[in-house]
């Protein structure tokens, strides 16, 4: 198997990192050494649960043929207290707007991308529970 990411050391705790191409920064806090040259790198964890159950999401929707405006997406999470410090509790919030929205067709979208589908999700359920709310207009 080759290698997916690639992370060179920049600078103090920074690195560039490259993922199929495309480069990104990541860095530690002030308080660990770090300059905000990027984002932490675990906080990309909830970055990439926000990508993989949005995309999710919208192709579900897409093949129940359910019309949206705008769709968005915000993750908060709770840390446990000791190391290894991991994510105990995520809250996702789907946020719709449009006329006549679906809601039986959403909620039905986003518990399969969180119960079947969304592999991040999935990685995450093994330290954290997954809690979420869809907001619509």
């Amino acid at each position: 198997m080759g290698y997916v990411t690639r992370a060179q050391l920049t600078k103090g705790m920074a690195f560039d990192v490259e993922l199929h191409g495309h480069k990104l920064k990541v860095d530690a806090d002030p308080a660990f050494g770090g300059v905000d040259y990027g984002p932490r790198p675990k906080a990309l964890m909830l970055s990439a649960l926000a990508g993989c159950t949005g995309m999710d999401v919208v192709s579900i929707l897409s093949k129940m043929k359910v019309p949206f405006e705008s769709f968005s997406l915000e993750v908060d999470a709770d840390q446990s207290d000791e190391h290894p410090k991991v994510y105990t509790r995520v809250q996702i919030r789907y946020i719709f707007t449009g006329t006549d929205l679906d809601r039986s067709k959403i909620d039905k979208a986003v518990n399969l991308s969180l119960d079947k589908y969304c592999g991040v999700a999935n990685m995450l359920k093994h330290t954290a529970k997954i809690e979420y709310e869809i907001i619509t207009n």
